[in-house]
């Protein structure tokens, strides 16, 4: 880590590269920039003046390749926040110089990738985080302690919303469509809390005038290792977001969870907790804490990820086919 100094004070900096400067990219370099020793030092993006405009006000340098980024960079660690089709090559480049990785999910628009970058990091014993920032609500860390004692019993969750502008997004090569690039973030939530997914059944379809190739509307019915039950559906063909989130059914006690909020129905009535906590800060703190050996609260590395990118690249293969069998691997007992 890079020292800065003023006289005779000096303090360790994390120095951070950034690749990516659409969406999420600009949230992370908002959130690593408010963090005391932590300097967003390179930004890099094919759409170099994107790349300008997140950089300059961090102090940052531009750079339209990630390449040209990590040659002239002495970085300790690195944000991957590229679409789904431009993982892979960036990822080995960081392992080749053992730096820690920050991924944005999903991993890849694939699984083949996903598995050989899984094998990679495994074996360097590098250290990973992947942005499923839904693990770090508080919201979500509420409900698990009321499903402990009373397991979820029905899953049913949705993402009903509109299009990105992004043109990858539509393109099914690219994204991996809908259930790989959105949902994905119910599914994990929803492993985290309820537990793994042993199989099931999905469907799915596109209308002639749908955006791009991709499926716009696809539902899952599954079940899972406990004995619980879900549905997943989601569709990208309305105005705006409708309905994003998750159900769970227990024994006396209901809950919906959003991004925002935890509603909870029990005995004692109805009642509304929202968040207190920004999970994109709160992910980036403990993936910098790490770094630091300052902390351990990585919620995510890449390898639980992978567990779920397994799961939504299976039930969307399986919603394009006749049979539309969700074909999982085994899924191994928790020790």
């Amino acid at each position: 880590m890079g020292a800065a100094g003023a006289g005779n004070e000096r303090w360790v900096v994390t120095r951070i590269g950034v690749v990516g400067a659409g969406f999420i990219g600009g949230k992370h370099v908002a959130s690593l920039r408010a963090q005391p020793g932590v300097a967003v030092v390179g930004v890099a993006d094919p759409l170099v003046e994107r790349a300008r405009r997140l950089a300059e006000p961090a102090g940052a340098a531009a750079y339209e390749g990630w390449e040209q980024l990590l040659d002239g960079e002495e970085l300790d660690a690195l944000y991957v926040c590229v679409p789904p089709h431009g993982h892979g090559a960036v990822e080995d480049a960081a392992l080749d110089r053992r730096l820690p990785l920050f991924v944005e999910k999903p991993l890849a628009a694939d699984l083949p990738t996903a598995e050989r970058l899984a094998t990679r990091i495994e074996d360097a014993g590098l250290l990973t985080s992947v942005g499923y920032h839904w693990r770090y609500l508080d919201t979500v860390e509420r409900a698990r302690d009321l499903l402990a004692d009373a397991p979820a019993r029905l899953v049913r969750a949705a993402w009903l919303d509109k299009a990105p502008r992004a043109e990858w997004w539509s393109r099914q090569e690219q994204s991996g469509g809908q259930t790989v690039e959105q949902a994905t973030h119910l599914f994990d939530v929803v492993r985290f809390l309820v537990g793994e997914v042993t199989g099931g059944c999905a469907v799915g379809s596109r209308s002639p005038d749908g955006p791009g190739n991709i499926l716009d509307v696809s539902t899952a019915a599954l079940r899972f290792r406990s004995g619980a039950v879900g549905s997943f559906s989601n569709s990208c063909l309305l105005p705006r977001g409708f309905r994003i989130g998750v159900e769970l059914v227990a024994p006396g006690l209901g809950l919906w969870l959003t991004e925002h909020e935890l509603v909870v129905s029990d005995r004692d009535g109805e009642r509304t907790v929202p968040r207190q906590v920004d999970p994109i800060v709160a992910e980036d703190r403990a993936f910098v804490a790490a770094v630091r050996n300052e902390g351990d609260d990585i919620r995510t590395p890449y390898a639980e990820a992978l567990r779920t990118h397994r799961l939504v690249t299976a039930v969307a293969a399986a919603a394009t086919t006749d049979s539309g069998v969700v074909d999982l691997p085994a899924v191994p007992v928790a020790r």
